[in-house]
């Protein structure tokens, strides 16, 4: 195993026992902002969360979240097994470590880094989306690569979501008398049913498979077991490629949901995030120096956010996302450091 194993480890751990989770990132952004300046590191309070060191104009960016979801008993953490265990060491306290100990140890005069918070939080509430706003130094970044848990795949866009409330209306009554009434939940379980019948549908982005497609992931109504409901709310979750508008999404759920009636309340969109083109060099870069394989992103990711403020953006970060939000969350350290060899090839090379 390298020799700096060790050190990635320990800082993953180091990070794992600061809490972190979602408007609780002051503590964890403190520490690091004092590591790096510690160390001479260029690096200064951005505000909101936020810490930015390295190059002032960066060329390659890296970006990585403070927060983590609530703690399942999962902190603090242990190193065991060749794997670093705790609460957000998938989902991104590995990623963090990395992005530290690269600030820490490779001299690269291109290279920024980014941490920020509320990540976990619906697109609204994350502080990435106005840091780059006031940041026009970011915004000219050539490429940024998005530190999620892709167990060191180069993952490229991301999906756009939607989450809609798909509410149905009838008229109460008694259950021995159902003639007398109008079954709210019946009027949703026809329209439920069509919306589950719509077929997922592939599509295709510099030769990368993006499956769109649309879940009912909730249901609720009715108020007694002898009560017709009146009422019966659905949510519905809309997952949309590359390259279509937020938009033409919204239409294009509407048009699904609305001929079966009810009432359609879009309350979040998340635009998708677009496909860098094959032609940035620091994408062909991060394949040659051994990130890979090269896939596309079936989520959504802050390369959105990215995308909308003009930079090109990827996603790669050791963590591996079947462990990511899971109560055994968990980061092998080999794949720890395989992610700082990777992103050192390509910052000093």
């Amino acid at each position: 195993m390298p020799a700096n194993a060790d050190a990635l480890a320990r800082r993953t751990l180091e990070l794992v026992d600061i809490a972190s989770e979602s408007r609780d990132e002051a503590a964890i952004a403190a520490h690091v902002l004092d590591v790096l300046r510690g160390a001479g590191v260029p690096a200064h309070d951005a505000g909101d969360t936020c810490v930015v060191a390295g190059a002032s104009r960066p060329r390659l960016l890296l970006a990585g979240h403070f927060d983590t979801v609530p703690a399942q008993g999962n902190r603090p953490g242990r190193i065991e097994g060749g794997r670093v265990h705790g609460l957000g060491a998938s989902d991104m306290k590995g990623a963090l470590a990395v992005m530290v100990e690269l600030a820490l140890r490779a001299a690269a005069s291109d290279v920024g880094y980014v941490f920020f918070g509320r990540e976990e939080l619906p697109p609204s509430d994350s502080a990435l989306t106005p840091l780059l706003a006031r940041s026009p130094a970011l915004r000219g970044a050539e490429l940024a690569v998005v530190m999620e848990p892709t167990g060191n795949a180069l993952q490229l866009g991301c999906l756009g979501n939607v989450n809609a409330t798909w509410t149905f209306r009838g008229r109460a009554g008694h259950s021995a008398r159902p003639w007398l009434a109008d079954n709210a939940i019946h009027r949703a379980a026809e329209g439920v049913s069509a919306l589950g019948r719509v077929q997922d549908e592939v599509h295709s982005v510099h030769g990368l498979r993006y499956t769109e497609v649309v879940s009912v992931t909730r249901i609720a109504g009715g108020i007694a077991q002898n009560v017709v409901p009146d009422r019966a709310v659905a949510h519905v979750n809309y997952r949309y490629p590359p390259g279509r508008s937020p938009e033409d999404a919204e239409a294009r759920l509407r048009g699904w949901c609305e001929p079966y009636g009810g009432d359609v309340e879009i309350v979040g969109n998340a635009p998708s995030g677009p496909v860098p083109s094959p032609d940035n060099r620091w994408v062909a870069a991060l394949s040659a120096a051994g990130a890979g394989p090269v896939e596309p992103k079936q989520a959504w990711t802050p390369v959105a956010e990215l995308g909308l403020a003009g930079v090109d953006a990827v996603n790669f970060g050791p963590g591996d996302p079947a462990f990511a939000h899971a109560v055994d969350e968990q980061v092998e350290i080999s794949a720890l450091a395989r992610s700082y060899a990777v992103l050192e090839r390509v910052a000093c090379g």
